[in-house]
């Protein structure tokens, strides 16, 4: 198969086709008489593994790894697992920080609805910002943390 043969039987593109083949995730030989990359369907079991690994959230590198294991006739289901387990708890920590945003972000647009627009005198920048009280407390507003650098930065 040809690049284009190979996207098209993986329902990919050709970029993500030659990506993957620079990045050495698949592995063409050469056509002798025109010198064109020639594809089998090892190549396409591949990209189709590469592409549900991303839809899965893995990297480039840990499908190599996992590529490298299988090639070289070791389970890479372990690592698999391994990595899976740690990448869906930091998802579910990003889910919770990001319900914890919304949240304060609902709380401040339903009090700013009553305030009115100000202009900066001197004193104020956004008095909607300044005048939103966090019922949560500093604690929770973790989406942008503040280093203890800039608090002193006055």
């Amino acid at each position: 198969m040809k690049v284009n043969e190979l996207a098209k039987a993986a329902g990919t593109s050709s970029d993500t086709v030659r990506y993957y083949t620079r990045e050495g995730l698949l592995n063409p030989s050469r056509n002798p008489a025109n010198n064109y990359q020639q594809f089998d369907a090892d190549d396409l079991r591949r990209l189709r593994f590469a592409r549900k690994a991303r839809q899965l959230g893995f990297s480039l590198p840990e499908i190599k790894t996992i590529l490298h294991r299988a090639d070289d006739h070791h389970s890479p289901c372990p690592m698999v697992r391994e990595v899976f387990e740690q990448r869906l708890d930091h998802v579910e920590q990003e889910i919770a920080e990001l319900l914890r945003l919304r949240d304060r972000m609902q709380s401040a647009l339903k009090a700013w609805q009553a305030m009115p627009d100000g202009t900066p005198d001197g004193h104020t920048i956004c008095q909607l910002i300044e005048h939103w009280d966090d019922a949560d407390g500093p604690a929770t507003a973790s989406a942008t943390p503040v280093s203890s650098k800039e608090l002193n930065h006055d």
